[in-house]
């Protein structure tokens, strides 16, 4: 109890009846009154009317039957709650129209994904080819695949191709000078899966069902992207349609045109990245070769030309005219 002057007071609610209170109060009911002057330390009995003016003394005090003051306490709840349960239901039935658009896949969607770490990446990769239902289109970039490598995915894409789902896949050309991808399909033992290679590809890609796509994010590998958004996911398919129209079948010979000069058609592309200004290191990986080989190939298109630098050899191609060779007619 906190007193100011000689006038007490009770800063509390009537869920937090005081004990002076709760005594009083208690004691009014059991003797069906109680004496005004004995209730001073409790003023909160009539703050509260709990008590009320005995009619026939006006040194008494009767109580409130506590039931009385339950209902008259629980009533403007209770119709609060029947008010606000009311407005929940006008609530829920306004917005119920609305709730099955905003449930559309197109709206709820997320566009891009960031795909943190190897478990997360692979994780959305086996929930993308469980889910595909008509073709997978994929791009792997790099040089000679070995088997031991191709084999960890033949668990994940011998369902759906046993589903009757089509797979088409970019390599480069340097796969065909390995038995890994040879190997593979012949473990795959489908009619649906479709290779081809080009000297030179875009980055790794893998399309699900044209509405899906993962690309990496990083060069490491470790952080990709999946896309979801329509315009970039189409965007992406269009650009694998015009690789592929491009490709050789993984059963025919890449076609170079002939030369006099004993320069591959590969040594033609690794002239003109020289040309263009790449490094050996971006040159080698643009065409899915180690560095050494790529440098085995430049000191045979010197040799060929008769260059004795490095900076020679980049006039001796241009001179030379072995760059026109693959240029359309």
């Amino acid at each position: 109890m906190l007193t100011t002057g000689t006038k007490p007071t009770h800063p509390h609610l009537i869920t937090e009846l005081c004990d002076e209170g709760a005594r009083l109060y208690a004691s009014a009911l059991s003797a069906g009154r109680i004496a005004r002057a004995e209730i001073e330390p409790a003023p909160c009995l009539l703050e509260f009317a709990l008590l009320h003016p005995d009619p026939d003394d006006a040194n008494w005090l009767r109580p409130v039957p506590p039931s009385a003051i339950l209902a008259q306490r629980l009533h403007p709840i209770e119709r609060e709650i029947r008010d606000r349960r009311r407005l929940s239901i006008e609530l829920a039935d306004t917005f119920e129209p609305f709730m099955a658009i905003s449930a559309q896949p197109a709206a709820t969607t997320h566009a891009i994904t960031v795909l943190e770490g190897l478990p997360s990446i692979n994780a959305t990769l086996d929930a993308a080819t469980e889910a595909c239902t008509e073709e997978i289109l994929t791009i792997q970039p790099g040089g000679i695949r070995h088997y031991e490598d191709l084999a960890k995915s033949l668990a994940r894409v011998k369902e759906p191709l046993h589903r009757g789902v089509r797979m088409r896949t970019l390599y480069q050309h340097t796969v065909r000078h390995g038995p890994g991808v040879f190997a593979y399909l012949e473990q795959l033992e489908s009619n649906h899966v479709e290779v081809r290679t080009l000297e030179e590809i875009i980055d790794r890609m893998i399309i699900f069902d044209r509405s899906v796509a993962i690309i990496p994010a990083r060069r490491d590998r470790q952080v990709a992207l999946e896309l979801r958004h329509p315009g970039l996911v189409d965007y992406l398919a269009s650009v694998f349609d015009q690789f592929w129209q491009k490709a050789t079948p993984l059963h025919e010979e890449p076609h170079y045109p002939a030369t006099a000069d004993g320069i591959t058609g590969v040594q033609r592309t690794i002239a003109r990245l020289l040309i263009e200004g790449h490094v050996d290191e971006a040159i080698a990986r643009r065409l899915g070769m180690n560095v050494r080989t790529c440098r085995a190939h430049i000191a045979k298109i010197a040799a060929a030309l008769g260059s004795g630098s490095r900076a020679q050899l980049g006039y001796l191609i241009a001179q030379s005219g072995i760059l026109e060779q693959d240029k359309p007619k």
